[in-house]
């Protein structure tokens, strides 16, 4: 099936006891059995959900894999790879990326005896000098956020395989529809199910996708003993924003392609962040390895200087301050005091996330209303 096929029908089918259309809600936490360890393949709902099972088969289907599991957020999935790794074992992440994952791998798992190196990856080769014995796993998440960093994930997964490491990629900001990490030789995928893939900022959840079966026993192993797990009703209102989720990207890209180049003109635009760009550093690989761009841009003020940008976050009428981010309305983020306060100032200027720089999940509007709405913002500076 083609992806906006597979949205619709992957993993799910009309109930079978009414013929109801949509995947029922199972609002139960236990099952009945006929006789102890005989029952219909569920026995606890942490464990086991039919509602759950349909999400996890429709996400494996549109990120080409074989298991899809999903979590109560996207930090649970996270938590959940991590928790594959011993005391001593050693990760490499890229240095830009979402301020709580860089709080999960610091502030918890770093006191477990895990460590982590932040390394910038627009180079595969970067991470080489980084690999030893006790490296187990590469972290990556392209495009970065909020930086818009492309990572090459052919070549990473060829580090990968040559030295025998796990590689797992964030997919969040391309989404399934955009981008396909497995295809390109990642052995996990992880989603914040909340962005794009739930889509109208009602859930929040997280999802790995797999192709091995030995890790997908693993993974599923830690998602019921440590029981991050979602709801049904969460798990419905997910596979509803799935049967939408072509569509939404489609726009969501265009709309980006629009604002994108506004902004990249404007007088009081310092720099825009935008892979689409062709002078975007590894826009080539971008072609390469996403069929679109996507609706994520960050840009920065003439000045750099913290007050604009909160004046102009102040000004907006349809850009909404807000937390998240792909949803099918357009929000705003200021990542130095919001996403990625977690991260220390020196670092976070390191990959140039400086105090002016705005953050912008375009959405499903009008492209025109959302170009007005950034002219009066800017206009106030």
């Amino acid at each position: 099936m083609k992806f906006g096929t597979k949205a619709i029908h992957a993993g799910v089918a009309p109930d079978p006891s009414t013929g109801a259309i949509m995947t029922p809600i199972y609002q139960t936490s236990t099952y009945v059995q006929s006789s102890p360890g005989e029952h219909k393949g569920y026995e606890y709902s942490r464990t086991h959900n039919p509602t759950r099972t349909a999400l996890q088969e429709n996400l494996a289907a549109l990120e080409n894999g074989k298991h899809g599991i999903c979590f109560s957020s996207g930090l649970g999935a996270i938590d959940a790879v991590i928790k594959l790794f011993n005391p001593g074992d050693e990760i490499i992440s890229t240095n830009d990326l979402y301020g709580g994952t860089y709080r999960l791998f610091t502030k918890v798992f770093e006191r477990y005896g895990i460590k982590f190196h932040f390394v910038p990856m627009g180079d595969a080769e970067a991470v080489v000098p980084y690999i030893n014995s006790n490296t187990k796993m590469i972290w990556v998440e392209t495009p970065t956020n909020p930086m818009m960093n492309i990572i090459d994930l052919k070549a990473m997964a060829k580090v990968a395989k040559d030295h025998k490491l796990l590689l797992a990629v964030d997919n969040t900001f391309a989404s399934p529809y955009i981008q396909n990490p497995l295809d390109f030789g990642a052995d996990i995928v992880m989603h914040s199910v909340t962005k794009y893939l739930g889509g109208h900022s009602d859930v929040v959840m997280g999802a790995l996708v797999v192709n091995d079966d030995e890790l997908a026993k693993q993974l599923t192993f830690i998602q019921n003993a440590c029981g991050a797990t979602p709801g049904p009703q969460d798990c419905f209102l997910v596979l509803r924003g799935i049967k939408t989720l072509h569509l939404r990207m489609e726009r969501h890209s265009q709309n980006g392609k629009t604002i994108a180049a506004y902004l990249k003109n404007h007088p009081k635009v310092e720099k825009v962040y935008w892979p689409g760009f062709e002078d975007h550093p590894n826009h080539e690989i971008a072609k390469q390895q996403m069929r679109d761009f996507g609706g994520m841009i960050s840009f920065t003020l003439v000045g750099n200087k913290l007050e604009d940008a909160k004046k102009v976050m102040e000004s907006f009428h349809l850009f909404s301050l807000a937390e998240s981010l792909g949803g099918v309305e357009s929000l705003c983020g200021h990542p130095a005091t919001m996403t990625h306060a977690s991260i220390p100032k020196e670092e976070r200027e390191k990959v140039g996330l400086v105090d002016s720089l705005i953050r912008l999940s375009v959405g499903v509007e009008d492209a025109e209303d959302l170009k007005n709405d950034l002219a009066n913002a800017l206009a106030k500076i």
